[in-house]
């Protein structure tokens, strides 16, 4: 490949990323056209509630013009090829938590999805990170629950300490 055809093909732009700018600028005119129906504070207030979501939006304008003019310059780089077999580990295990969290309890629906992200990152058996997972979600529903008294959905272990207290 010639020096020329190199640089001809970094200059094309890159069409994934103008895709991804472009969303940027939807969600922010969405949050723009959300913002305008927000109530007004009362009139001795100089920020109103309004405030924070217009900052948000306007931000969000500035990154979609900069990744639209990265994009168009080619400036991103090379991206690598997507291995497919975590992506399904990460999504089976939220979808998993998700379906069995009202059913199985936080601990159990969590500890599953644990399990399946440290599967993806090829970390430890599933014999073992699935216990450990629900072990370390358990302590979670233990601090969110009983000490920051919020409301988690109880299974079969939460439901058997809540009994013992």
């Amino acid at each position: 490949m010639s020096r020329d055809n190199e640089v001809e093909i970094r200059r094309r732009p890159d069409k994934a990323a103008l895709v991804i700018a472009v969303i940027l600028a939807g969600v922010a005119a969405l949050i723009l056209w959300d913002t305008r129906h927000i109530g007004g504070a009362a009139s001795y207030a100089r920020i109103g509630p309004a405030a924070f979501p217009y900052a948000i939006a306007g931000g969000l304008l500035v990154l979609a013009v900069a990744t639209a003019i990265t994009a168009w310059r080619g400036g991103f780089p090379k991206r690598e090829a997507d291995n497919i077999a975590p992506i399904i580990w990460i999504v089976g295990g939220l979808a998993a938590q998700m379906l069995l969290l009202k059913i199985a309890g936080f601990s159990i629906a969590t500890g599953l999805m644990f399990a399946a992200i440290a599967r993806s990152f090829g970390r430890g058996p599933l014999w073992m990170t699935v216990p450990l997972g629900i072990v370390l979600s358990f302590a979670a529903w233990l601090f969110f629950a009983k000490i920051l008294q919020l409301s988690l959905p109880s299974g079969p272990p939460e439901r058997f300490i809540q009994q013992l207290f």
